[in-house]
Order: structure tokens, then C-alpha cells, then sequence
């Protein structure tokens, strides 16, 4: 799931998430992503309703995917449910550093239709 980055960045891949790590400065890059997450809403556990710049939209369930020192935050449902929309990376994303890039989301997504 590689994202392009306008800007120098250090990033580790998790199964389709990207853990950030600190950097100076980050542009956006949401010009640079063919989808988009245009709205996202908590709905309970680690379910998540999306909707695409496409206008695909559903839930993807991401229970599978929060296993690792780096997700052991969000394994906790309140901190899950404190995510945000990064207009920047063009998904959902938690303020600790974690996103799911929209692809694999958008690939989620697809799979439960």
C-alpha cells in the first residue's frame, strides 16, 4: 500500500496501516491518492461506516487488524472510536500516528459486498 509522499517521511507498514513516525514537515498528499475517504462514521467496536470520493461506501470491520505493540491503543473501543478524517492522507487516522491507507480500506470495503 504504498503512498506517494510529497514530502520526506519515515513510515512503517503494518498490514495495511502506516505508522507514522515524526517528521519535520508533511504536505498533503491527497491530490496524490486515487481514493478517497469522504466521511466516516464510529458504529461500534472496531466497526466503521465509509463512504469514497467514488461513492462507494459500507463498513469495513478492522477487529482483525489491530494486533501489534502499535495497535494495542486502539484495542481499546474508546480510543478506537477517536478516530479522525486526515484530508491530508485522504482516510481515517488516530492521533497516536496510525492510518489505514484508503486503499486497503477501500479494498475491505469491496470485499464485504
Amino acid at each position: 500500500m504504498p503512498r506517494e509522499a510529497a514530502a520526506p517521511r519515515r513510515e512503517r507498514q503494518h498490514r495495511g496501516a502506516f505508522v507514522h513516525l515524526p517528521t519535520e514537515v508533511e504536505l498533503a498528499r491527497y491530490e496524490h491518492v486515487q481514493r478517497h475517504v469522504t466521511e466516516a462514521r464510529y458504529l461500534g467496536d472496531y466497526k466503521v461506516w465509509l463512504e469514497f470520493n467514488d461513492g462507494r461506501k459500507g463498513v469495513v470491520d478492522l477487529a482483525d487488524d489491530l494486533y501489534g505493540e502499535n495497535f494495542d491503543v486502539l484495542r481499546d473501543r474508546g480510543r478506537f472510536a477517536d478516530f479522525y478524517l486526515d484530508y491530508g492522507l485522504a482516510t481515517i487516522a488516530w492521533h497516536h500516528g496510525v492510518d489505514f491507507a484508503p486503499d486497503y480500506l477501500y479494498d475491505k470495503l469491496s470485499a464485504m459486498h
